[in-house]
């Protein structure tokens, strides 16, 4: 892909006024590009040495840029999409709105998710209830697939499934909407079949031919009768199997899952919210071959990122009692379930960091990329920490920067 792609050329300008004109009523979030840092001249690494010549050798690509999703605000219609060229150091902001003049109300509400799949973009768009599908290259619109209160999407052989809170966003003590999973046919964009789960399902991940859902059953809490607070909060991790598409077990961790990650070795690494009271963020595990649950570390998870066998894990805490986050990083070595540090920021600069929300490694080089949502309501921050976890350079996103996607050569 040629640097020029995102490129905020005269055509792209001229067509995003002309198209003002039908989108007067809603706020246009123009492009801009910035260097923010050097260009990435990483070659392709020899492929390592293979125990047998019939042992095909794995060669990680040196990806050509990276794509961030901005949430926005809930209720403000502003997630965006923004571009880091690697081959030439160019932070690009904005550009579904720059390559796509003529849709209305730009990319939505509350972007969820972002993945690349074949040659194409998939941007979960929360509160608009819809897939956005892009061209991986362009981020021209292909189309989108709707599904309510979507949230996580992952990819086998030619579906995308995608999980559903089925229902409104609602915070109600009673919630009997069950979630469920929907099966999408990525060369029509076709929802084909659907599987329930449980109450708010968040994060999937695909190890083998299963699928596991975290279910959170976050809407779930209120007060009783005497004003008291409950929660009833899902505490269970449903194992889906895709050949008969239905799930077939759950298993119990911990209240209010999140995210989902498979290691190498067999582990599914589970991150757990809390009640935001008494209960904190925690970090599970759970052996995907006897799909029972392992154990727990004592380390604080929010989000996570794997690269290799380090998982790097960032937590902001937040407490009711202390109306308060607390802010905390570390690494585990997934192989040996061991927490190996607590912070890989070395420098001192995560003192500047607010609220972490996003968080991703450089498969080459090994660079980190971290966004800062700040306060909610105006433009975040993206760092960009060398792997020995010194700052390198910073640039400004949009509003709640959040999910990333590496863009890989064909």
């Amino acid at each position: 892909m040629k640097s020029t792609t995102h490129l905020a050329c005269a055509a792209c300008a001229i067509a995003l006024l002309a198209a003002a004109a039908c989108r007067d009523e809603v706020e246009i979030f123009e492009p801009e590009v910035e260097t923010v840092a050097p260009p990435d001249t990483t070659s392709v690494p020899p492929p390592p040495s293979s125990p047998s010549d019939s042992t095909p050798a794995i060669v990680v690509r040196p990806p050509l840029g990276l794509y961030l999703l901005n949430e926005g605000n809930m209720g403000s219609n502003k997630s965006t999409l923004d571009y880091l060229d690697l081959t030439t150091g160019k932070y690009h902001r904005n550009i579904y709105a720059a390559a796509n003049p003529h849709v209305p109300m730009e990319l939505g509400d509350v972007g969820n998710d972002l993945k690349i799949y074949g040659s194409k973009l998939y941007a979960v768009i929360n509160c608009s209830n819809k897939v956005e599908v892009m061209d991986k290259h362009t981020t021209r619109r292909l189309g989108q697939v709707d599904i309510p209160n979507c949230r996580y999407i992952r990819f086998h052989e030619g579906y995308a499934y995608v999980t559903s809170y089925a229902g409104p966003v609602r915070i109600d003590l009673n919630y009997e909407q069950l979630g469920y999973v929907a099966k999408v046919d990525t060369a029509t964009l076709q929802v084909v079949d659907r599987c329930i789960v449980g109450f708010q399902p968040d994060e999937l991940e695909i190890v083998g031919e299963k699928i596991y859902v975290a279910n959170s059953g976050g809407y779930r809490v209120g007060a009783d009768d005497y004003g008291n607070r409950v929660s009833n909060y899902e505490n269970t991790v449903s194992v889906v199997d895709i050949a008969t598409f239905t799930e077939v077990k759950r298993i119990e961790v911990a209240i209010n899952l999140h995210h989902l990650r498979a290691d190498r070795h067999g582990n599914l690494w589970v991150s757990s919210r809390g009640d935001y009271y008494d209960i904190h963020a925690s970090l599970h595990w759970i052996d995907t071959q006897t799909d029972t649950y392992g154990g727990s570390l004592a380390i604080p998870a929010s989000n996570f990122y794997l690269d290799g066998d380090s998982l790097y894990i960032y937590c902001t805490d937040w407490s009711y009692i202390s109306y308060s986050n607390s802010v905390t990083y570390g690494i585990v070595d997934v192989a040996k379930r061991e927490v190996m540090c607590r912070n890989f920021i070395t420098d001192g600069t995560d003192k500047r960091i607010e609220i972490p929300y996003g968080v991703v490694v450089h498969p080459i080089t090994k660079d980190i990329y971290l966004t800062d949502a700040g306060g909610y309501t105006y433009p975040g921050t993206l760092y960009c920490y060398d792997r020995s976890g010194k700052k390198q350079w910073e640039a400004r996103t949009g509003d709640i920067p959040a999910h990333f996607a590496f863009l890989l050569p064909d």
